[in-house]
């Protein structure tokens, strides 16, 4: 929030909002109760999102989702699939679909539970969209070591230490790189007690919050530069489609990839995921539908949040792909 706002207009806009948005008095009625103008009052009411006071969401037609959801549920087994309506921009479709998970986690959360969090903007832009009252005192920990390269924002470290600061509680991070140079580091690595003792603790979790990414020229490991133009080429020659928390890399149909950039990457493996109660996958973009099926057919996702246009087009795919796979 603007330090600069001070305490009375905090209150002046609570008090204006929770009068328009809950209490449904017009503009009119507000001005004329509080004595100033009605120009003033919608400029507060601007004010009041702007500063995260007042928090607007446009949801899908419940008769439309779940019928979404009950194909998605009926044809992959997930428990759960939110789905947010499309968007203009990149921006605003993340924001939506994050605010679907955050408020999934409001509902979910109790005193000790335990999150395991991986990298990445999807991932990270859940921690800006939980809006919650009230402390859970749970525990947020990496699922996948950190990149300097990612930036703080898209670090699982971060996103952890953002999610126990609004759901209060504890975060712990995972000390070691992402990515290293080969198998037989990671390997040693995760005999490391620190390692173990956190990615153990992540075993625990009670749910995981996971990117599902594709090998386009704009997915988190082209611009941090774990992997060369070149690599990326041969993955998607090999039929590498995408990749869940950023190290497992699937074939359209689930499987492992035939890529030599698995096994570099320091994080739970799918095993580990598939014991984990709730292991929530996001993915907003339209680019990663064949990436989302993937996925959905390695059989470790529980809750599915996306778009609707992924979801028409994965159901799609998945008719397109049904005999091979």
């Amino acid at each position: 929030m603007n330090e600069r706002v001070e305490n009375a207009d905090i209150d002046l806009m609570t008090e204006i909002a929770t009068l328009y948005y809950v209490e449904g008095e017009t503009q009119e009625v507000i001005a004329n109760r509080l004595g100033i103008s009605r120009v003033r009052v919608g400029r507060l009411l601007k004010r009041a999102q702007a500063e995260g006071i007042v928090d607007v969401r446009v949801r899908q037609h419940p008769a439309v989702s779940a019928e979404i959801e009950r194909e998605l549920k009926r044809r992959f087994g997930i428990k759960r699939a939110l789905i947010a309506l499309d968007q203009g921009d990149a921006d605003a479709q993340r924001s939506a679909v994050a605010s679907l998970v955050a408020d999934h986690l409001s509902r979910s959360l109790v005193e000790g539970s335990i999150v395991t969090v991986g990298m990445g903007r999807n991932v990270g832009a859940v921690a800006d969209n939980v809006f919650t009252q009230g402390e859970r005192k749970c525990s947020f920990v990496c699922a996948i070591g950190g990149s300097q390269r990612a930036g703080e924002y898209m670090n699982p470290d971060h996103i952890c230490r953002r999610l126990a600061m609004k759901f209060g509680g504890d975060s712990e991070t995972l000390y070691a790189p992402a990515l290293v140079q080969s198998t037989a580091l990671r390997d040693e690595l995760y005999e490391n007690h620190t390692v173990r003792q956190t990615l153990d603790r992540a075993r625990r979790a009670d749910f995981a919050l996971v990117g599902v990414g594709d090998l386009s020229e704009d997915s988190n490991m082209v611009r941090m530069g774990w992997f060369s133009p070149q690599e990326i080429a041969e993955a998607r020659l090999s039929g590498t489609v995408g990749d869940i928390m950023g190290c497992h890399f699937i074939d359209i149909h689930g499987r492992p990839s035939a890529t030599p950039m698995q096994g570099r990457v320091i994080g739970l493996g799918l095993t580990d995921l598939a014991r984990i109660p709730d292991v929530i996958a996001i993915a907003s973009e339209n680019t990663k539908a064949a990436g989302i099926l993937g996925a959905l057919r390695t059989g470790v996702v529980d809750t599915l949040a996306t778009s609707a246009t992924n979801a028409h087009t994965i159901l799609r795919l998945d008719e397109a792909t049904a005999a091979a796979h």
